[in-house]
């Protein structure tokens, strides 16, 4: 009868474990984080008979992250974090193979960890073991304690290892969904940052924007160091919390830790992730102080373009759980920021070698000329960085006065700049030595077509002569935008010039005029960039020409100029062409 009992006592128990079993893989099947089976399983074996407790540990080597644990006397779970390294000795509990089930006396273990002190408190003599190996490196432990060594038979033993292997089995299956939610995300996220990064082309704009775009969609805080000539320096960082943004910025700065863990990355020209204890002797970490004491993981990938090392890209992180899939995705968005990085430097630097181009087309500075003042300004409109043809001048005359000069090469590019050289300093070094206008604009058609360029030229030269008490113009176009006259009321004449283009015939006939400029009127030359700078609604700035002319003319004479050219800048939405003005108001007699 006894016998029959104890069959039918087994029978219900193995029934009762197969259900709940299966609503432990049920459970596992819909779960985001193996803690949301910590209640049924601690419940499970805590059900089973001479179980006096339940421990669970999660390690990384020897850094006990944290315990969970259920008693016959506290069957609620507790849970308890720690962050806290025992060495080598509790890393040598880590499983090298399937799960298997140890049995120990509580007596036996180290008394200094806590998984022994809650099974000694909870009158637990011996227990059985179970260690499984879990995402990221990271292994776990399970511990049933009991009264005696007896009560560990092969039941409890199997099932211990039964539900160590859903655990494990369940941490593997949320850590592959997890990498292929994040490989979604990551790329979403790279495609949008690329997009971020390339809208500009000035490098501190580009660099400020990979931090921001970093923080806090990728990590707490970021870092980026540029290879400069005094080394690696920070350029840019961003932390989640505002506050700590001065603190950031001077461990990014001055601190000598951070500073050899960049120049290793540099030197190996791999990314590496550290975590926990590997931040030890750094400003981070749980060995650390203050706010540094919050960042549990950092990341480190060198920025690289072209065959070019160009720094580090710095992550902090709150958290430690940084996926494989984490690592792949911040090498590949350190390529990114490296690309636009470079791309933008080698923009700078064509865009300044292009400024001291230009410079040299244009003349230093303008003569100081009796009763006129000069002004000139040159906006660049292309953003391919290609140098224009348009160019202008001023010669001093022999008697008083002086020649002005403008023009402007068809095109961009090396070509035109060649050719803009040629006209500027073929008319001004052929006017400066006595040359009449007409004989100079002759002579620059001549070597145009010597040349066999297919890009024609217009140019304007104006000879203002002191006359009384204002100057006399006259003028010669060929084939350039006629000059405008502000007088001293503020209104605007236009005065009429025609002509051939230069570099296309043989024989050319010149449109020329005269006129009186009196005391406190301007002369305003200036190229087709100023005409033909349209507004976003497709109007032309020539419609709206003489209104600004009106407008700015009415400031300081030495930066009309300057306001005038400003003013189709701020006007024009589309046209590429490059803006040259020059001016020339006859000083008002006191």
């Amino acid at each position: 009868m006894e016998q029959h009992e104890d069959r039918a006592f087994c029978q219900a128990d193995d029934e009762w474990w197969s259900g709940r079993l299966h609503e432990l893989w049920r459970v596992a099947d819909g779960a985001h984080d193996v803690t949301g089976l910590a209640d049924s399983l601690y419940d499970m074996l805590l059900r089973m008979p001479g179980v006096l407790a339940v421990v669970g540990t999660r390690w990384s080597g020897g850094l006990l992250h944290s315990l969970r644990s259920a008693t016959l006397a506290e069957p609620t779970l507790s849970f308890v974090e720690f962050e806290q390294d025992f060495g080598d000795a509790a890393a040598a509990g880590a499983p090298d193979g399937d799960p298997t089930v140890t049995v120990h006396e509580v007596s036996g273990l180290d008394g200094a960890m806590p998984y022994v002190r809650v099974l000694a408190a909870a009158g637990a003599r011996s227990v059985a073991l179970c260690s499984v190996s879990m995402g990221q490196g990271d292994w776990a432990s399970f511990m049933v304690g009991t009264a005696d060594s007896d009560t560990v038979d092969a039941t409890l033993r199997a099932r211990l290892k039964q539900v160590a292997e859903v655990t494990m089995v369940t941490d593997r299956r949320i850590m592959a969904r997890r990498e292929d939610e994040l490989r979604q995300v990551s790329d979403a996220f790279l495609a949008e940052a690329s997009l971020q990064m390339d809208s500009s082309l000035d490098v501190e704009k580009t660099v400020r924007r990979v931090a921001r775009t970093a923080v806090p969609a990728v990590a707490e805080g970021c870092v980026l160091h540029l290879r400069l000539s005094g080394g690696l320096t920070p350029v840019a960082f961003s932390h989640v919390d505002a506050g700590e943004q001065r603190w950031l910025g001077a461990i990014a700065a001055e601190d000598h830790w951070l500073t050899d863990l960049l120049e290793h990355v540099v030197s190996r020209g791999e990314g590496l992730v550290l975590r926990g204890v590997e931040l030890a002797g750094g400003p981070f970490g749980p060995a650390s102080s203050g706010t540094g004491r919050a960042v549990q993981a950092l990341s480190v990938n060198p920025l690289k373009a072209r065959g070019r090392s160009l720094g580090t890209l710095t992550f902090l992180y709150h958290r430690g759980d940084i996926a494989e899939v984490t690592s792949r995705f911040l090498a590949g968005l350190a390529d990114r920021a490296a690309l636009a990085i470079d791309t933008s430097t080698l923009y700078e630097q064509r865009r300044q070698h292009v400024i001291s181009l230009q410079r040299y087309l244009l003349p230093r500075e303008l003569p100081r000329v009796s009763g006129l003042a000069l002004s000139s300004a040159y906006a660049v409109g292309d953003v391919s960085l290609d140098v224009g043809g348009d160019f202008y001048d001023a010669v001093p005359g022999a008697q008083g006065g002086v020649t002005l000069l403008v023009g402007d090469v068809c095109g961009r590019g090396a070509e035109a700049a060649a050719l803009t050289g040629l006209a500027r300093h073929t008319l001004g070094t052929l006017l400066e030595d006595g040359s009449t206008p007409e004989h100079a604009l002759g002579r620059l058609n001549r070597a145009l077509l010597r040349e066999g360029t297919s890009r024609f030229v217009t140019a304007l030269v104006a000879v203002l002569v002191s006359e009384g008490k204002g100057f006399r113009l006259r003028y010669w176009s060929a084939g350039h935008p006629a000059p405008l006259v502000r007088r001293g009321d503020g209104t605007v004449e236009e005065l009429t010039a025609h002509g051939d283009l230069l570099g296309v015939l043989e024989e050319i006939e010149y449109g020329s005029g005269s006129a009186h400029v009196a005391p406190g009127d301007a002369l305003v030359l200036f190229t087709d960039g100023v005409t033909e700078a349209r507004a976003a609604d497709g109007t032309f700035f020539e419609s709206c020409l003489r209104d600004a002319v009106t407008r700015e003319g009415a400031g300081e004479a030495e930066g009309f100029a300057e306001r005038l050219a400003a003013a189709v800048v701020e006007f024009r939405a589309a046209g590429t062409d490059d803006i040259a003005v020059l001016v020339a108001q006859a000083e008002a007699v006191a």
